[in-house]
Formats: C-alpha cells, structure tokens, sequence
C-alpha cells in the first residue's frame, strides 16, 4: 500500500481532524514503532473531540516528532514489545472508553465510533474488529493461518467462536485496568480476550476494512515472526483462568 500524505499533511497541522462520534469520546492508543510513513493518513482519521495517543516504542525515524506536529498526545516507552506499548498507552488515557489500533495505515481509526457505540449503548463489554482484506497482500497467507491457529486453541480455552484477534478493539477504560493485563509483549491482545471471556464479558466481533501496511510489519512480515507470536500467545492460554471479578455495567 502507498499512502501519499502529501493532502493530508497540508490538511492537518497540529490538528487531528476526523468524523463526529456523538457523545461518546474516547481515547485510541497507537502502537508505533517507525511509523514514519503511515502517521499522517491515520492521525487524520482520528474522530474530531478524541485523542491520539502515540507511543513511541523506540522508533528511529522521527516517528515522535511527527506525531506530536500533527497534534497527537505521545508517550515514550523504553520497553521494546507491544503489549508494553499498550499498557503504556492505556496508562496515559483518561477518557471512558479507550481504542487500541496499529499505526501502520492498515485500519481506518476512523471507524472505532462504531465498535465504541455497541459499548456505549450497552450491547458488548468488549469489541473486535474482525478484519477483512480489501486488497490484495494485505493479510499474507501465514499471518491468517496463525490467526485461525490461534482462534481454535482461544475456542478450547474459552468457549468463546471468534474469527479474527486483530489489533482494532474498542473497551471501557476502568474495566480492562480491572483485568491487570501481564503480556508485554505479542500476546497482549489474546490476553484481553482470554481475562475478558474468564471475567464474563459479551465479546462482539465488527467487520473493518484491512489495507495493506505502510512499511514491513514487526510480527506478521515473516512465518518466523508470525509464529513466534503464535508461541508466546499460547503462555497466555495455558495460564489460569482468571477468577472473575469485574463485569462491565452499561
């Protein structure tokens, strides 16, 4: 995918502009770790009233610096991993909702509105979107078997039929620091919706349109990181169920 910033950046200047979300405001962590090349397209889709929360996970390209010209609030973390990217990021929301997707233009932040209304207006507690390829490469053969690995050993361990454990999710602020997530690194994200299954939680799936990334991806670009991600998920699966203690009250 090439994305030409050159509209967006005469576009956006130390503004982040998007559509309206109605009342429901919420804050969207995005993982960045040399994104220097995609941050302009998905800074200018962050819905008008939320913030953009960049954080920096040692990034060499002026990735931070760009963020914060195009108005993005951005976090330094030293700890290498994605899982410590998010919880550093969640760390530094203060809205009801918080939104986590990558920052590599492969999803449009300007559709979390819809996953944060089915929250909102009490129909999930948390919610995924479920990607679907729009172009060709844009999900490679291994990152999608590892997916569906992935989703099968989630079924045995949950109960819970998901098709997709994508980066775009939606989750009200108090109740996922109430899940006291661990993972620091690539099993953050199944770690969410194994506490959250174990906890209880409507878990709802919403269709989003998946691009092609800007640049090669940290994980997914080779079978060897795609699968090396696949092992360090299965040490979240084989822990123990967590005792349930938070449920989310629409």
């Amino acid at each position: 995918m090439s994305v030409d910033n050159t509209h967006v950046l005469n576009g956006v200047k130390n503004t982040i502009v998007g559509t309206s979300a109605g009342d429901a405001v919420a804050d969207v962590v995005l993982p960045c770790l040399d994104e220097a090349d995609a941050l302009a397209w998905v800074l200018a889709r962050i819905p008008r009233g939320w913030r953009a929360v960049v954080v920096d996970n040692g990034s060499t390209d002026g990735s931070a610096d760009i963020a914060r010209g195009l108005g993005a609030t951005v976090v330094t973390e030293a700890r290498r991993g994605f899982g410590a990217a998010c919880d550093a990021g969640l760390r530094a929301t203060s809205a009801e909702f918080v939104c986590f997707c990558d920052c590599d233009a492969s999803l449009d932040p300007g559709l979390l509105p819809g996953l944060v209304r089915r929250i909102a207006d009490g129909e999930a507690d948390l919610v995924l979107g479920r990607r679907r390829p729009r172009e060709s490469g844009a999900w490679p053969l291994h990152a999608r078997a590892g997916n569906a690995a992935l989703a099968r050993m989630l079924h045995r361990r949950t109960g819970l039929r998901l098709h997709d454990l994508g980066p775009m999710r939606a989750v009200r602020r108090a109740d996922l620091l109430r899940l006291e997530l661990n993972d620091r690194r690539s099993g953050y994200p199944l770690e969410m919706v194994v506490r959250a299954a174990d906890a209880g939680w409507r878990i709802q799936e919403a269709d989003v349109p998946y691009l092609r990334r800007v640049g090669a991806s940290k994980v997914t670009g080779t079978w060897r990181g795609t699968w090396q991600a696949v092992h360090d998920m299965r040490q979240v699966l084989s822990a123990p169920p967590l005792v349930p203690s938070v449920r989310s009250v629409p």
